[in-house]
């Protein structure tokens, strides 16, 4: 509407509207455009003009040119402060935010004095930074000026406990508030979602006289999806929301169904959820990616294809990056590497191969497939803004190939870029470095990544390093780590150690050990002890396998028979051990002996 009237200048009153539409749609372009034409007109100096102007140039992610603007206004309110502050915020750029709010305390006047909206935007940016400290001197600042008892300032100060993990201290603020808002108790079970009491406080609020509103289901509904024994209090809610839908908005009502499918997907009634979807009047691309993600996690990723093709059939829907995530999943799993490759090329058309979720799963279904070629070529390429993950997956496809010099390369890169490594990278470096013989560097990485980045080592990062020594024959060296370590070694730190005594021939007595430890962790997997029994009559110890095969009959153990199986023109083909079922076995068979015979050939 704007570009079109562009020959004739739009009067005054009138921008105001124009501002707060780019506000909905932010574009920079017609930000851009805007500024222009305010600046033509004479109204840049305006403060409601201007104050709109910036938050267009923060929801457009340009915070550089909000700033620019800023600067050039020569009489800032409060307003503008705030508004400069809450774009910082919406950015990211936190430390910012209370470098506006120093200046802001030093200007003379009370025309730019902070009120408690700005306190409420600092608070916000303590807990997003999680800084207990930052969010303490806000609190005090708070109480200095009087606005504690303000129920925005006492919320946000509650939101930043929470994050912070305080709940106490948001408790103590929560109890003591003159009177509480919905969104109060919202944060309140925001901070409880681990402990029996948040339906306790429900009840609570309710006799409050105060309604839940969507929000107050989109933190109970997700927790009723994954939480065993709370599937019951969600039928619950879903029959509140039906008695009360006259409530909600169609805004509102779209993000409950969207909760509800999510919700009744976890608990594997995707059928249940398919009726919401059906049932809803209106359908957004995000209730489109829900039904789609709830069919792939109950592991029918056909269905999720086949409601992508009609989600792009559906007039004025276009899919977004997530969408586009949850199909490539399922192509993966339907077709392999050329579902892969035919969703990148899609992603590609409608420029979504720059975000940074997709991409990573592009790198990591990539390395998977075994073209790690393309998986590299996309993370130097397309992958613009490159976080831990994006590191990890690509680490991880080179430990994946042998490539353990390559991996290495790839995490010193990833430490001088100022990005922190993870338990996900270091377990990636750490098995690159396994395969790859490379057993003092390994070693070296696990103790920077204790002592100096201050990871605390998991199970996985402990099971790489008896893994590491396991292959090189250091099988002293590896029970030693396993008898220092600061964790309960899991199966998989006693298997790694058994694999390197199997792989060497050589430390009976450890691997005795080894096998007797898996079996007292996982008693009732019988490969455990059939293994054991093999070692013991390799050792012609027959009591031993005796005994071990006594102990598989009191347990009735039965070792379940291997079973591979091939996907042929979206066909599957399962075998298991010695099978003559398959219609072609005659086949199978001829081809396995004439197989047999050319690796024979010296």
């Amino acid at each position: 509407m704007f570009i079109k009237s562009s020959s004739s200048s739009p009067a005054p009153r009138h921008l105001p509207q124009l501002i707060h539409l780019l506000k909905q749609n932010p574009s920079l372009k017609q930000t851009q455009q805007a500024h222009a034409r305010i600046y033509y007109i004479g109204l840049d100096q305006h403060p409601l003009i201007l104050t709109n102007l910036i938050n267009a140039y923060s929801r457009s992610q340009n915070p550089l040119q909000s700033k620019t603007l800023f600067n050039s206004i020569q009489l800032k309110d409060t307003c503008l402060h705030n508004t400069l502050i809450n774009g910082y915020l919406n950015n990211n750029l936190y430390n910012e935010c209370f470098t506006v709010f120093n200046t802001m305390s030093h200007t003379t006047g009370s025309i730019s004095s902070p009120d408690e909206f700005t306190f409420s935007i600092l608070a916000k940016v303590s807990g997003e930074i999680r800084d207990l400290l930052a969010g303490k001197w806000v609190h005090g600042k708070c109480v200095k000026h009087g606005f504690v008892t303000e129920a925005v300032i006492t919320n946000s100060l509650m939101s930043m406990y929470g994050k912070c993990d305080q709940t106490h201290d948001a408790r103590k603020l929560f109890d003591e508030m003159p009177q509480r808002t919905v969104s109060s108790w919202n944060i309140m079970l925001s901070s409880f979602v681990n402990d029996i009491e948040i339906w306790e406080f429900v009840k609570y609020m309710l006799t409050e006289g105060l309604n839940p509103n969507e929000f107050t289901f989109s933190i109970l509904l997700p927790l009723c999806g994954t939480k065993l024994g709370w599937f019951d209090h969600g039928k619950e809610l879903h029959c509140y929301i039906i008695r009360n839908e006259m409530k909600f908005n169609v805004e509102s009502r779209m993000q409950l169904d969207c909760c509800l499918i999510d919700m009744y997907s976890r608990r594997s009634a995707v059928s249940l959820a398919h009726i919401i979807f059906e049932r809803m009047r209106f359908k957004s691309v995000f209730s489109w990616t829900e039904m789609m993600n709830g069919y792939l996690q109950n592991g029918d990723p056909e269905e999720t294809v086949n409601l992508f093709r009609k989600m792009q059939r559906t007039r004025g829907l276009e899919p977004n990056e997530v969408s586009v995530l949850t199909l490539l999943h399922a192509c993966s799993l339907i077709a392999g590497l050329i579902g892969v490759e035919q969703t990148h090329g899609f992603s590609v058309k409608k420029g979504f191969v720059d975000h940074m979720c997709l991409c990573n799963s592009l790198i990591d279904l990539y390395s998977k497939n075994g073209v790690l070629a393309s998986a590299r070529k996309l993370f130097d390429h397309d992958c613009r803004s490159k976080d831990v993950i994006s590191w990890s997956c690509m680490i991880s496809g080179c430990a994946l190939h042998g490539e353990g010099e390559e991996a290495v390369a790839l995490y010193d890169k990833m430490l001088t870029s100022g990005i922190k490594s993870n338990a996900i990278s270091v377990v990636g470096v750490l098995s690159a470095c396994s395969k790859s013989g490379l057993v003092e560097k390994g070693l070296d990485v696990y103790n920077k990544a204790i002592s100096v980045y201050g990871l605390e080592p998991t199970v996985e990062m402990c099971s790489c390093v008896v893994d590491l020594l396991g292959r090189s024959g250091q099988l002293d060296e590896a029970l030693t780590f396993i008898k220092a370590m600061r964790l309960e070694p899991g199966p998989s730190v006693w298997g790694a150690l058994v694999s390197g005594c199997v792989a060497h021939n050589t430390n009976y007595e450890t691997s005795v050990l080894g096998y007797k430890s898996l079996i007292e962790i996982e008693p009732d997997k019988a490969s455990n002890y059939i293994a054991l029994s093999n070692l013991y009559a390799s050792l012609k110890k027959w009591d031993c396998v005796a005994d071990v095969r006594r102990m598989m009959k009191e347990r009735k153990l039965m070792v379940l028979p291997g079973c591979s199986w091939i996907t042929i023109n979206s066909k599957t083909h399962s075998f298991v051990v010695a099978d003559k079922m398959h219609p072609t076995t005659d086949k199978i068979y001829q081809l396995l002996n004439e197989l047999i015979l050319v690796m024979k050939r010296p």
